[in-house]
């Protein structure tokens, strides 16, 4: 468990990123501004601050100055709303770990907590840490969708042949990719992991290919971008789909010749990377509009995945529970605990519209809060969101008096069902509710919601 610090002023940031991180099993502690913040590293003394750029009063890049201060060896990581280049340069120069942009992607943040606590010395030892990743990253089934996508890995794996994963979210693409790479002769070598739709647009080219020094503000060293740092193992490009024009540009030079440019340079730097993508979304349509290149497209399309939806495959389901059980059970989260073939049968029943990853969730929420040694039915229906019955229209509405109380529940209820079937994350949701994210988060600090526990 880690000690962590979020700074923001917008309380509704501050509670879900605070839910995030306690659901992982961490202690977090929550500050508005820059001067409680401060008060509060000198108790808490964090392992990690998340640190919010634009703040009233005293700003986050002053904060970051303090901080370093204090302890020179604070790890801070920014977030802002309104990310620049110049922005993360600066913060970076002030000595901030990473930078992060709004909407915050909840698989990014998540990794970028483990590198610094990496850095931190705060996780277990390699082995240990290398035999929880293997069972954390094991595709569980025995349907015939699952074990075709599994004689397709094992046949693609030995291969240096590109890879496209396609899927919803939340089935299970990284895990392909994991296994592809685990399998394949570069096993040894870096699996370096891309979200393309979590790093902002003008920072894509150096963040893939790097930058020499001078070749804009504040790039005071020679960086390897992520293709140099996959030298001889698997780049993973996560969300394909959402790489800008100019990126895609480069991508398939890449490909092409095997070599790079960092930005800013003139030198050809060869590379040999394996890439795997991945994307929700259909690269046929995105095309078709212009937002995505074709010749890119038959470049990484080799050989396609795809993962079918949780709901295509429910005879999994009992599987993927007892796996999912043994994996929490077995990183001693909670106590030891089972769950009863009635329970197991209403979890079959779902329709699970965030797919494996919101499966997985709602087993490690039965086993924290759940009643008894074994999970029975009667906790499914209290505890799990997401049910048919979720879907219907809650008695309560129509005992309002007017219409525009109405509208205000029925909008309140509408949005946290939706933050619930794609676990929370705010960018995705904004998307397939089609509000502009702006909006949500207004929306989100309006009716006070939050992550269930």
């Amino acid at each position: 468990m880690a000690r962590l610090l979020v700074v923001d002023d917008e309380k509704s940031i501050r509670s879900i990123l605070a839910q995030v991180f306690e659901y992982e099993g961490h202690e977090v502690s929550v500050a508005s501004d820059g001067p409680s913040a401060l008060e509060l590293v000198e108790k808490v003394k964090p392992d990690v601050t998340f640190l919010d750029v634009k703040m009233p009063g005293m700003d986050g890049l002053e904060v970051l100055a303090a901080l370093r201060e204090m302890d020179p060896d604070a790890l801070v990581v920014m977030i802002s709303g309104h990310g620049t280049i110049d922005t993360a340069v600066e913060s970076t120069r002030k000595g901030a770990y990473d930078f992060l942009e709004k909407p915050l992607d909840t698989d990014r943040l998540m990794v970028t907590l483990r590198r610094a606590l990496e850095l931190k010395g705060l996780t277990r030892s390699m082995e240990a840490l290398r035999s929880e990743v293997e069972s954390r990253y094991e595709i569980v089934g025995n349907s015939f969708q699952i074990r075709q996508v599994l004689d397709r890995v094992e046949k693609v794996a030995p291969t240096d042949a590109r890879v496209l994963i396609t899927g919803e979210n939340g089935t299970g693409k990284e895990l392909v990719a994991r296994a592809i790479h685990r399998l394949s002769p570069r096993a040894n070598g870096p699996f370096v992991e891309v979200n393309c739709a979590a790093i902002p647009s003008e920072l894509i080219e150096s963040a893939l290919f790097g930058h020499i020094k001078g070749s804009f503000t504040g790039a005071v060293a020679d960086q390897a971008g992520r293709f140099e740092q996959a030298d001889g193992g698997t780049l993973f490009l996560d969300e394909i789909g959402d790489m800008s024009a100019a990126a895609q540009a480069k991508v398939l030079r890449a490909l092409e010749q095997g070599v790079i440019t960092r930005v800013g340079g003139s030198k050809p730097i060869e590379v040999d990377v394996r890439v795997v993508s991945a994307t929700n979304k259909d690269l046929s349509d995105e095309i078709e509009a212009g937002r995505f290149r074709e010749d890119l497209f038959y470049r990484l399309n080799v050989v396609p995945v795809h993962l079918p939806p949780l709901r295509e495959r429910r005879e999994d389901i009992p599987m993927m529970v007892r796996h999912f059980v043994a994996l929490t059970v077995g990183a001693k989260r909670v106590e030891e605990r089972s769950v009863s073939e009635e329970a197991v049968e209403a979890l079959a029943g779902l329709e699970w519209p965030g797919n494996v990853r919101q499966l997985r969730n709602t087993v490690e929420r039965l086993l924290i809060l759940g009643s008894g040694k074994v999970i029975q039915k009667q906790d499914v229906d209290l505890l799990v969101s997401g049910s048919s019955a979720a879907t219907t229209l809650p008695g309560g509405l129509m005992k309002l008096d007017s219409f525009s109380d109405f509208k205000e529940e029925a909008e309140k209820l509408f949005i946290l069902q939706k933050l619930r079937e794609n676990d929370w994350n705010v960018a995705e949701t904004a998307r397939r509710i089609d509000m502009p994210r702006s909006n949500l988060y207004k929306k989100i600090e309006k009716y006070e919601l939050v992550r269930d526990e």
